[in-house]
């Protein structure tokens, strides 16, 4: 690892003028791309602190070993030259874009002397239009068999094309006119080119001109008589509809836009693209990116236009969730490559905002779904728990791994969750919940519910005799690897693990038949937080007389791992699959705090001092809210005029109104 010290620019070398600069590592190899409106600025700001920057920009100056710049007259040419540069060099510290699926796109060879119609993915052509992409590959192939009844375009491959020019039969498509059957001479090649450009504009959007000239020939080949050649033309008016039908009418006739969505994490971030056309959603494409470095909405957004139209078509509206940070250079830059205006813009309101909304889910709903394929891999579990075995120091892969979260508002409904991931995979039959008694900080919280928790574990083990004595086999083969299946060397599987692990006694409760609530230990306590949270872990462990589970705290800001008693914390690669289980498991505690956070708060203040008032049942209260209107206009009313409420009593309006000029905070709302 390099010290930044050895390559840092002589003083006043770095120029003051825009650019774009490149660390290097030692063999030469470019590994971050920059551009700057100052370049001395952002490259003495590498420099200046190296411990105030984040972990990840550290390592990135570490890995390197040299820097250069190159100088250009406006931001504009930064940004063109980063693009390039980028492209050219593939730099690992640099954001990377990559599609979380190969889409399909709708494609028509315009190049070829007989154009056709199909499905492609992958690198696009020169010579071929493209519409979409699509979600799905049948989507395409409805779209087409309806149109192909209007626009009978060749869909053939090159060989049967062949094939049916030299035996003088047109393929099944040609004998049911779904194929104007060029190859036997049927259309000449401009004929058929003529077929394939008015395929291309009505995939465009230019649809009303084709929906007119088909009903005005319906209506004159009605009024010849001519009925059979009528009835096909509605049929063809009929099939055009339903292709509209299937691209949802989202915006106005002439609104032709890119809606871009973001969805993050800490470590990656999943895009998603819609792709308005004629006011109709023409198609939708994702990606998804590992946040290598750290980088603001603004700047995922303007690094994600710069990859995404350095090749592509540019629409003249393009909306985003966040404005780049340096939108007018881009902007000129965009509207440069399009060759006429191109605004970027944040929506607020309307259609425009309800159809931002409905991408971003697709963007949630993507980075859940890649979340999900990445943690139900074998392989990829089994190295991120030995990468947590080998990072914290561990004897063993945690197989078994606890995390808890405090929720709370302001003090108030304080609560913790427990949750439970075994082999890397969450088990909620295993998650607990705690209320908070002593409501002292996240702390103090902390210690609490590991106490509260252990303790439960040691009754638990003493109950089944396991405190006494471990078996002889437990002891034998406590010291064996097990992979994250459950299963070591040996062919013995989870269940053995647990029996020799925890005891030879299974602990399953006699009363209920099931397994004991806190019976089993984990092999690794996670808490949300850093070094103060890991230490009261540690210290509620100690206090038990629990020396063998393993803590520690994962803190959100940095992704630090904090051992307790350690100055400074571990840091695991942003690439690491261990670092990606641990943030798995701390967000599935905190939403499971939040959870429960909010149903215990929610019911706290529907609670008010009219449930504590005897004799006053759930009739009388609604009642007596709707007489007065509120509880404020009940508080200021007095007992004769609580009386006139049929149904209320002197003793009970008299109750009432103690109750309300008394009023205390209600025992739900203080925490249980």
């Amino acid at each position: 690892m390099a010290d930044p010290a050895t390559y840092r620019p002589a003083p006043g070398s770095i120029p003051e003028s825009p650019g774009v600069y490149r660390f290097r590592d030692p063999g030469g190899r470019v590994i971050y791309v920059g551009k700057a409106k100052s370049l001395r600025q952002r490259l003495n700001s590498y420099f200046a602190d190296f411990a105030g920057l984040h972990p990840r920009t550290q390592t990135m100056l570490t890995t390197a070993a040299s820097v250069d710049w190159t100088v250009v007259g406006t931001e504009v040419e930064a940004l063109q030259l980063e693009y390039s540069w980028i492209k050219e060099f593939d730099p690992r510290f640099n954001v990377k874009y990559r599609d979380d699926k190969s889409y399909p796109y709708l494609a028509v060879t315009m190049g070829e002397d007989f154009p056709r119609v199909q499905v492609m993915r992958g690198a696009k052509r020169k010579g071929t239009r493209y519409f979409g992409p699509y979600s799905h590959a049948w989507a395409i192939r409805e779209t087409v068999d309806l149109l192909l009844r209007v626009f009978p375009v060749r869909t053939c491959s090159a060989g049967v094309f062949k094939r049916a020019g030299q035996i003088g039969r047109p393929c099944l498509l040609g004998y049911i006119d779904k194929c104007s059957a060029p190859c036997v001479g049927r259309v000449t090649p401009e004929e058929h080119r003529a077929l394939a450009e008015d395929f291309c504009d009505f995939m465009a959007g230019n649809t009303g001109r084709f929906m007119k000239r088909l009903e005005r020939e319906m209506r004159e080949a009605a009024a010849v008589e001519e009925y059979e050649r009528a009835a096909r033309l509605r049929d063809d008016i009929q099939a055009l509809q339903r292709a509209l039908e299937k691209q949802t009418v989202v915006l106005g006739d002439d609104t032709d836009c890119d809606v871009i969505a973001l969805a993050e994490d800490p470590l990656e971030a999943a895009v998603q693209v819609f792709y308005v056309r004629g006011g109709r959603i023409r198609g939708q494409r994702g990606w998804v990116v590992d946040k290598v470095e750290e980088a603001t909405p603004g700047e995922l957004v303007e690094q994600f236009l710069l990859q995404m139209y350095g090749e592509a078509t540019i629409p003249r509206e393009i909306l985003v969730p966040a404005r780049p940070p340096d939108e007018a250079a881009l902007i000129e830059l965009l509207s440069e490559q399009r060759g006429s205006r191109v605004d970027v813009r944040v929506p607020q309101r309307g259609d425009k905002k309800s159809l931002m909304e409905t991408v971003e889910r697709n963007a949630k709903e993507s980075l859940a779904q890649h979340k999900l394929r990445r943690a139900s891999d074998l392989t990829t579990r089994s190295r991120a728990l030995q990468e947590i075995a080998d990072a914290l120091d561990l004897d063993q892969a945690p197989l078994r791994i606890e995390c808890y979260d405090i929720s709370h508002i302001q003090g108030e409904n304080v609560v913790a969750s427990m949750v439970v991931f075994e082999d890397g995979l969450a088990r909620k039959s295993e998650y607990r919940r705690f209320s908070i008694r002593t409501a002292e900080g996240d702390v103090a919280s902390i210690y609490e519910v590991i106490c509260r928790r252990f303790k439960r574990y040691l009754e638990e083990r003493a109950a089944t005799g396991e405190l006494d004595a471990e078996t002889d086999e437990a002891a034998g083969r406590d010291g064996a690897e097990y992979d994250a299946a459950g299963r070591d060397g040996a062919g013995h599987d989870g269940a053995e693990y647990d029996a020799a692990r925890h005891g030879a006694g299974t602990p399953i409760d006699p009363e209920t038949g099931r397994p004991r609530k806190f019976a089993y230990p984990p092999n690794l306590v996670v808490v949300d937080g850093g070094p103060a949270q890991a230490a009261a872990a540690q210290r509620a462990l100690d206090e038990l007389g629990i020396d063998d589970i393993a803590v520690c705290g994962l803190a959100k800001r940095l992704e630090e791992v904090w051992l307790p008693g350690d100055d400074q914390p571990v840091i695991l690669p942003r690439s690491s699959e261990g670092l990606y289980l641990l943030q798995r498991v701390r967000d599935e505690a905190h939403r499971f705090a939040i959870t429960y956070h909010r149903t215990k708060r929610s019911k706290s203040l529907k609670e008010s001092a009219l449930d504590h008032v005897p004799g006053l049942g759930p009739a009388r209260r609604q009642a007596l809210l709707r007489h007065f209107g509120s509880v404020k206009r009940l508080r200021e009313a007095s007992a004769e005029e609580i009386r006139e409420v049929p149904g209320i009593g002197r003793a009970t309006a008299e109750a009432i109104v103690a109750a309300l000029r008394g009023e205390s905070p209600s025992p739900a709302g203080q925490g249980s």
